[in-house]
């Protein structure tokens, strides 16, 4: 064989062999960072639904409420449990999210000295393992420190009616919640403060007081809840897949852009029963969650929520806050994928809408 033979020959053995070293290598990669696999961000199940229109016929959606009717009777029956004392904290609004292409949203107005706000609890028609819930939220220019605010998560059995249990660690057959809150963190942050993940799950740690308040989750940068300005939040909870595994995440997204996401060796700062922080360097990797310790218990309710008391304010420093305290809330979707921002309708889309809806 001539040299030129033998050079063509290495050169082909060399492009195989080189060839399937990178692919072991890239498949490794993945097998190794399957935790790491990147989250998505920007538009999700909404860029096929511009203005929200149609989405709630999603296959993937479970529950969608765009606050159209303005018949806070038909809101309760949609919902199943709704707590609106004296019928005073809700009303509807037309303040509305840019992108949305409705008119109308939903006012809580809480009264301190009158009422600790209201809520609004939804049983999903079917159990999940994993659930993203999107929803767009406004506090006012003056705004003041909220108490809790909107939670997901799962009962075991399931109720019609959010559950109490506030102080003790919930077994892990029996309940897991996460709340996406405001906190001002001890009056570190001005009010509303920065978004905080307050969770309730068998492996929560117990607090000084010797007793089990919720975990506070933060990322390693803190976000703030803007004032006066509409934004979209959304929120994922992943169970783990077995009662032994520790393979359970969470995660959160602001407009559009991931905020947080705690899973298996991420790293995080201490944990105490105030919860932790994950933090961009040093640290240690975090255990993961093992949510539960039966597959029994699953996703199965949204809670949207304004509860608001003067221990809320207290906390903060606050000595005498604003009695008035409110938020507007609009689309809300819970969903089995990703949904993301609201993606403007354009003109053309409204005209079609409407010829469809002419045609009906």
């Amino acid at each position: 064989m001539s040299k030129w033979a033998w050079a063509a020959v290495l050169i082909v053995a060399g492009i195989v062999l080189t060839g399937s070293l990178t692919v072991e290598a890239k498949s490794s990669a993945v097998v190794g960072a399957r935790h790491a696999v990147p989250l998505p961000e920007g538009y999700g199940l909404s860029a096929k639904y511009p203005g929200d229109k149609g989405i709630a016929r999603d296959p993937a959606v479970l529950f969608a409420e765009d606050f159209e009717n303005g018949d806070l009777r038909a809101l309760m029956q949609r919902w199943g449990e709704m707590k609106d004392p004296h019928s005073r904290v809700m009303s509807p609004s037309s303040d509305v999210p840019p992108a949305s292409s409705g008119k109308y949203s939903l006012r809580m107005e809480a009264t301190l000295g009158e009422n600790d706000g209201g809520h609004l609890y939804r049983r999903l028609p079917r159990e999940v393992d994993q659930l993203f819930l999107r929803f767009y939220v406004k506090f006012p220019k003056q705004a003041e420190y909220v108490h809790h605010f909107v939670h997901l998560g799962g009962y075991n059995p399931p109720t019609a009616y959010p559950q109490g249990g506030a102080g003790e660690r919930p077994r892990g057959e029996e309940r897991v919640t996460v709340g996406i809150e405001p906190t001002g963190q001890n009056g570190r942050y001005p009010a509303p403060g920065v978004w905080n993940l307050y969770c309730y799950w068998d492996e929560m740690k117990i607090s000084a007081d010797g007793k089990y308040w919720g975990n506070g989750l933060t990322g390693a940068k803190s976000a703030v809840v803007p004032r006066d300005r509409w934004q979209c939040v959304e929120v994922m909870l992943k169970l783990n897949s077995a009662p032994d595994k520790r393979d359970g995440e969470l995660a959160y997204w602001i407009d559009g852009k991931l905020q947080a996401w705690f899973r298996q060796g991420a790293r995080r700062g201490p944990w105490s029963g105030m919860g932790f922080q994950l933090v961009d360097k040093d640290g240690e990797p975090f255990e993961g969650f093992r949510w539960r310790t039966s597959t029994d218990l699953k996703i199965n309710f949204v809670w949207l929520m304004h509860y608001v008391t003067e221990n809320a304010a207290r906390q903060n420093n606050v000595a005498d806050p604003n009695p008035i305290n409110r938020v507007w809330f609009d689309d809300v979707v819970a969903s089995t994928q990703y949904v993301g921002p609201m993606k403007k309708a354009t003109a053309v889309q409204h005209r079609g809408t409407k010829a469809r809806s002419k045609g009906r």
